[in-house]
C-alpha cells in the first residue's frame, strides 16, 4: 500500500492548471483569478474627500467663527473656493474645497447666523482622506486565492466590471452498482439510495468545481467502459464510487488498466484504502470507494486538493487545528486515520469526541461532525493525553458546546 503523503504527492502532479473565462466582477464571488497581480488604472480614492459630516476648514484659521461660504454634497463637481476665515458644509465622502485642508465634525462646531464657531484648533489633514490613500494609480495589487467579498471591493473601486478568472473545472460523477436507486424512488428488493452522487455534486461544488451526475451505472463491465469513456471526453476530471477493490464486480479499475492508465488503487487510510487514478483519454480519473463516509473522506483527501491545485490554489483549504481527544479513540495501527469527531473550544484548549460509530457506511457520525481528527501510521489509537493534527470541515464549536 501507498502511504497518504506518497499518493498525494503522485496525485497532484497529474493535475493541470484549468482555462479561463471573463465573468461580471458581481458574479466573481469564490472565483480565482487568473492573473493574481492588478495594476492600478486610477487613484482610490481619485481625491482628497471628506471623512466625517462637518465643515471643510483652512486648519490656520482655528479656533475661531468663520463665515459658512457653500456646501458640498458627495457626487458635486463644482466646488467653491475657501478663501481665509471662510468654511464650507461639507458631507461624508465629499470633495475637499480648494483652499481647505481640514475637516471639523459638526459634534465640534456650532453655527448660527451665517457662520460656525469652532472652538478648538484643528491639524492640517484632520477628518480627510487624502488622495490615493488607499491605492496609487500604476500600483501592483495582488489578489491570490479565492475572490472574498473584500478583494472584490478592491477591484470594484479600480473600475472594473469584469474580470478573467479560472474557469471551474467540469467534474463528472459516476455511481456505480447493482443495489443503487436514486434518492426519491422507491426502493426494491435489495436496494439502498445512491448517497454519493448527491454528496459529491454538493463537494465539488463547495471545492470550487463544477459537477456534472451522470446516470448510475450497473455493475456491468460493457456499460461502466460506456460511461467512462463518454464522461473522460467531456470532463476535466471524473469520479467515480464503488467498482476499485478487489471484488469480481469491480470493474473501474479494470476500465482504467485496460484502456487507460492506473498509476495507484491502495492507500494506507482509514476509511478509505481502496483508491484509483488513472487517466483515460485527455481527463484524469479518481475513483472513490463506494461507501458513502469513505467516499467523502477520500474526496476530502484527494479530490478537493486536486480540484483546487487545477484553479491555482494550494492545499485543501480548510483550517487545521490541534484537538485533544477526550477519550481513548481506537484506529486500525497499520494506516492513518481519519476519526470524524466534534471539536469544540472550552478553557483555552481544543477538544474533541467521536461523533458517533467510524464504520464507513455510517453516514450520521459524519454528518454530526464538524472535523477529522488525524491519527498517524504505528498508533493504535488517538489518546487523551496527546493532541492531534484535526481537519475542520465546519466551525469550531465554543464552550457553550456541550
Amino acid at each position: 500500500m501507498l502511504t497518504l503523503d506518497e499518493a498525494y504527492r503522485r496525485l497532484l502532479a497529474r493535475a493541470h492548471l484549468a482555462g479561463t473565462e471573463t465573468v461580471p466582477l458581481t458574479n466573481a464571488l469564490g472565483r480565482v483569478l487568473a492573473e493574481p497581480k492588478v495594476i492600478a488604472a486610477v487613484d482610490v480614492p481619485p481625491f482628497a474627500n471628506s471623512a466625517m459630516d462637518g465643515y471643510a476648514v483652512r486648519a490656520a484659521d482655528t479656533p475661531g467663527r468663520l463665515r459658512i461660504a457653500g456646501e458640498i454634497a458627495a457626487g458635486d463637481g463644482e466646488l467653491p473656493r475657501l478663501e481665509a476665515g471662510e468654511a464650507v458644509r461639507i458631507m461624508t465622502g465629499a470633495p475637499l474645497p480648494p483652499g481647505a485642508d481640514a475637516v471639523v465634525p459638526i459634534e465640534e462646531a456650532e453655527e448660527a447666523d451665517g457662520t460656525v464657531s469652532i472652538s478648538e484648533g484643528v491639524l492640517s489633514a484632520t477628518y480627510v482622506r487624502a488622495a490615493a490613500n488607499d491605492t496609487r494609480a500604476g500600483e501592483e495589487i495582488c489578489l491570490p486565492g479565492a475572490l472574498s467579498p473584500a478583494k472584490i471591493a478592491v477591484l470594484a473601486s479600480l473600475g472594473l466590471g469584469n474580470v478573467m478568472v479560472r474557469r471551474r473545472p467540469l467534474v463528472a460523477i459516476l455511481s456505480t452498482g447493482n443495489e443503487l436507486v436514486g434518492p426519491g424512488e422507491p426502493l426494491g428488493p435489495g436496494q439502498i439510495h445512491d448517497a454519493n452522487g448527491a454528496a459529491l455534486a454538493a463537494a465539488v461544488a463547495d471545492a470550487g468545481g463544477e459537477p456534472l451526475i451522470l446516470p448510475r451505472q450497473l455493475d456491468e463491465a460493457w456499460a461502466i467502459e460506456r460511461a467512462l469513456m463518454e464522461a473522460a471526453a467531456l470532463a476535466d476530471l471524473v469520479v467515480t464510487s464503488g467498482g476499485v477493490s478487489v471484488g469480481r464486480l469491480d470493474y473501474v479499475r479494470a476500465v482504467l488498466e485496460q484502456h487507460g492508465s492506473l498509476n495507484f488503487w491502495r492507500i494506507a487510510v482509514q476509511p478509505g484504502k481502496p483508491l484509483a487514478v488513472g487517466a483515460l483519454g485527455g481527463s484524469t480519473i479518481i475513483g472513490l470507494p463506494g461507501n458513502p463516509v469513505s467516499a467523502l473522506v477520500t474526496f476530502e483527501l484527494f479530490v478537493r486538493p486536486f480540484i483546487r491545485s487545477m484553479l491555482d490554489l494550494r492545499g485543501d483549504g480548510r483550517v487545521h487545528v490541534r484537538a485533544t481527544p477526550e477519550a481513548r479513540m481506537e484506529k486500525d495501527p497499520a494506516r492513518r486515520a481519519f476519526l470524524r469527531v466534534s471539536v469544540w473550544h472550552e478553557d483555552g484548549e481544543v477538544h474533541a469526541r467521536l461523533a458517533g460509530g467510524q464504520s464507513s457506511s455510517q453516514l450520521r457520525p459524519m454528518a454530526d461532525a464538524n472535523g477529522l481528527l488525524v491519527v498517524p501510521e504505528g498508533h493504535a489509537a488517538a489518546e487523551p493525553s496527546l493532541s492531534y493534527e484535526t481537519i475542520m470541515f465546519e466551525p469550531l464549536l465554543l464552550d457553550s458546546y456541550r
